[in-house]
């Protein structure tokens, strides 16, 4: 079993899962990705992730500045899991 160090340890690496029994007959194999096992259930997850580190790369978001994000719907919950300091509002 493989044991994270971090939330951002776990986004991305998406299971997927044949989806046999619906496409009884199909030409092709059909996978189903499980989006709701990354962290914060969501394929958002890269994304959120993906700006802050871009953020970081650039210089824009530097250790100890908070990020505020203006929803508390998926795309605001990413970004807090990558930060230290995150902010919601709703």
């Amino acid at each position: 079993m493989r044991v994270a160090e971090s939330l951002v340890d776990l986004v991305g690496d998406t299971p997927l899962l044949r989806l046999a029994r619906l496409f009884q007959g199909a030409p092709a194999r059909v996978l189903g990705k499980l989006e709701f096992f990354n962290p914060a259930s969501s394929v958002k997850d890269r994304t959120g992730l993906s700006m802050v580190m871009a953020a970081e790369r650039s210089g824009k978001l530097k250790p100890g500045m908070t990020i505020v994000e203006p929803t508390q719907r998926q795309h605001g919950n990413c970004p807090g899991m990558e930060s230290r300091r995150c902010v919601g509002t709703s």
